[in-house]
């Protein structure tokens, strides 16, 4: 069968091959356009096409390893061709044989042992359709200009430790990874294999997402959980040491505040909460105690505060206090958070990134050597994302860039016209003037996202019965999918509170808050309006 043939190594056919895969570390150059270890070696010649000779083993080798390492991936069943009269190779009986004469010199692949890697001898040129290979040459990244382009190939077209021609990243379904020997698992204890070895502590489909996300946040690495909670909370376990102290926001996601204030304390941890634009209070936190960790949503959930990442970043680094950044109301394309000196940036991949409203997952990005404590924390305590949760991430973040730029001018352009509207008497939303913290987002934000928090003119149940009046979003929790999404946070997130309790929070019972989707502008503004309307 004639092919189009990729002058490399043929790496064994295993589900990672390079060194730098191991234990979920991602390719610090991935993105940087550094050739990697395997150049394309380009023919002089221009081939149409070239003829792979096989020893007789080769078609059985292939399938196995195939399916040892490599399980719901599709491999192409390769047919061995003419064989020459070159005397080192292994005759082939001729009914294998369909021989098909060509211009062009074959690629001839040693004959080995099962377990001795496939090497191509002779060059050819390699075409775009050649099969993917673990580690395609880096420098073809210097294209990816764009976080769009980023968010479409990375971790995939340049490079992925799956071996496979697909367009799409096969789906990895295993809980377990075998070893051909004991002295492969003790080379992989040591360092000198390249494996993965347990399900709760890496899968192929997975690695691709989180090389995604690193590539968009330009992070060394990335950690993908079960959920955006379970990200916060093994970060916060794994980072803050029992006794300390920790710097947090008074608006933020109320489970986090819950774990803050419930069971961080069991193990003798202190919280000091201030408000996200007070850095007075922040610099009299970090002289009166020894912080660990400075942990703040920005823009925080449900109104929209922004937290001066630089600013605050550079005071607790002077006190030696790592910070950490919630970024899921902005998402990678609109905030880098390390870049403005966060040590860490977490996010909900469950919201914007996935951004179909079908799949549940957190993550956390920064320097692996931060990182490094978080992984062995997230080991132990599980918490691990499915993989199928990981093929719906990497299919729903090809579109983020896309949905992203819908959603924060659909908002920006909602919130002014609300804002402007008689029955609405306040709005959130960094875009704005008014926004208390419009001058910071204006600085670290290229975008202000697609949530709109706002207060109706009106009681508990005149705001319900605007909700109501809507036909378009839904009314759930959750938030940043391609849907639209209204919730009435006093009843959807504090509804086990009295009126009293619930204003200790700021949560007004005429609070909304409103999550854009991808529709039409002008349908959206129609539906508001029109609901406004009946109140």
């Amino acid at each position: 069968m004639a092919v189009s043939g990729c002058a490399r190594v043929f790496p064994s056919f295993q589900c990672r091959s390079d060194p730098e895969y191991s234990n979920g570390i991602p390719r610090s150059d991935r993105f940087s356009g550094k050739p990697n270890s395997a150049p394309i070696r380009n023919s002089s010649s221009r081939l149409s096409s070239l003829i792979f000779r096989f020893p007789p083993n080769f078609v059985r080798q292939l399938s196995t390893k195939a399916r040892r390492n490599c399980s719901n991936i599709g491999v192409a069943q390769v047919v061995a061709a003419s064989w020459s009269n070159d005397a080192t190779a292994v005759p082939v009986p001729s009914a294998a044989v369909n021989a098909t004469a060509v211009d062009a010199p074959p690629i001839e692949i040693g004959v080995g042992n099962d377990d001795d890697d496939l090497t191509v001898v002779n060059g050819g040129s390699c075409k775009t359709n050649c099969v993917q290979l673990s580690g395609l040459a880096d420098a073809e990244a210097a294209f990816l200009s764009s976080d769009g382009s980023i968010a479409v190939h990375a971790g995939e077209r340049l490079g992925r430790g799956i071996v496979t021609d697909a367009i799409t990243t096969p789906v990895v379904n295993t809980s377990a990874y075998f070893f051909k020997k004991t002295s492969e698992l003790i080379d992989f204890k040591e360092g000198r294999h390249a494996s993965f070895e347990y399900g709760r502590y890496g899968n192929p489909t997975t690695v691709v997402a989180e090389e995604k996300i690193s590539a968009l946040e330009g992070a060394e690495s990335t950690i993908l959980m079960a959920s955006g909670m379970c990200a916060s909370t093994v970060m916060l376990l794994a980072l803050v040491p029992a006794g300390g102290h920790i710097v947090t926001t008074t608006d933020c996601y109320r489970k986090t505040r819950i774990f803050i204030e419930t069971v961080l304390p069991k193990m003798g941890i202190k919280a000091t909460v201030i408000d996200p634009a007070d850095v007075d209070a922040l610099r009299s936190a970090l002289d009166m105690n020894n912080v660990s960790l400075f942990f703040t949503e920005s823009p925080t959930n449900p109104f929209l505060r922004c937290v001066d990442i630089e600013l605050v970043s550079k005071l607790c680094h002077s006190k030696g206090a790592l910070v950490c950044v919630d970024g899921t109301f902005a998402t990678p394309l609109n905030q880098k958070a390390l870049f403005l000196g966060a040590d860490l940036v977490l996010h909900s991949a469950t919201k914007y990134i996935a951004g179909h409203n079908d799949v549940l997952g957190g993550c956390i990005s920064g320097a692996e050597k931060v990182l490094s404590a978080v992984r062995k924390m997230h080991h132990i305590l599980g918490g691990a994302l499915n993989p199928n949760a990981a093929y719906l991430i990497i299919r729903g973040m090809k579109t983020l860039h896309l949905r992203v730029q819908q959603q924060n001018t659909t908002a920006l352009r909602m919130a002014k016209i609300l804002e402007g509207h008689p029955k609405v008497t306040r709005v959130y939303y960094p875009g704005l003037v008014s926004h208390p913290e419009h001058y910071i987002a204006k600085q670290q934000m290229t975008g202000f996202g697609g949530v709109v928090s706002f207060e109706i003119d009106g009681d508990l149940m005149i705001t319900a019965k605007f909700i109501d009046a809507l036909k378009i979003p839904y009314i759930a929790p959750s938030f940043g999918g391609c849907e639209s999404i209204v919730d009435q946070p006093a009843i959807m997130s504090y509804w086990d509170l009295s009126q009293s309790e619930r204003a200790k929070y700021g949560i007004k019972d005429n609070l909304v808050r409103f999550s854009f989707g991808v529709e039409d502008f002008e349908d959206l503004k129609a539906d508001i309006l029109q609901a406004l309307e009946t109140i």
